[in-house]
């Protein structure tokens, strides 16, 4: 089969009918529904000849002429993603090129990410701590902040002293 006839298949929900693993589970389809909407209205975060440009680069960096220069946050959380943080990871990325251009003497290839990862996949929707006790995995801050319930964040407010600090960072009741 070939690619054209693979991209003619494509569609804005094909990827519905493809296997989903590590998907968060989304109990209000409405609300759902209604930010797919809103998403689907925004303009595309990178547009088909950018996508081309960075496979003809990387082809460039794959035959060992050009660096790949590859940067971003690990996961960042809606308070930290504004536009001074942008703008400030930009300056810092193009300045980290620059002195790479100079040193390797080869073109770098620029590959930022951002807001790359608001939510963590995992493998089960819970996770078992201090024997019988089940909380929410962790899928980061913005995945677990408005499924949290006043219940489960009084057991985190009671939780043993020998349990890690960090677990109630993740948990913040509403």
């Amino acid at each position: 089969m070939s690619k054209r006839s693979n991209a003619a298949k494509w569609s804005p929900d094909s990827w519905r009918a493809k296997p989903a693993a590590q998907m968060p589970e989304y109990p209000d389809a409405k609300a759902l529904a209604e930010v797919e909407a809103q998403l689907a209205s925004f303009p595309p975060l990178v547009f088909a000849g950018e996508a081309r440009n960075l496979k003809r680069a990387l082809a460039q960096v794959a035959a060992g002429q050009a660096f790949l220069l590859q940067g971003g946050d690990c996961a960042e959380s809606f308070a930290e993603h504004g536009a001074n943080n942008i703008r400030d990871f930009f300056r810092l990325f193009l300045q980290m090129a620059v002195v790479l251009t100079y040193a390797a003497a080869s073109p770098v290839v620029k590959v930022g990410r951002i807001a790359g990862q608001f939510a963590k996949p995992r493998s089960s929707p819970t996770e078992k701590r201090g024997g019988a006790l089940r909380l929410l995995a962790n899928r980061s801050i913005g995945a677990n902040i408005k499924r949290t319930t006043s219940a489960l964040g009084a057991i985190i407010a009671a939780r043993p002293a020998t349990m890690s600090n960090s677990m109630s960072s993740r948990f913040i009741p509403v």
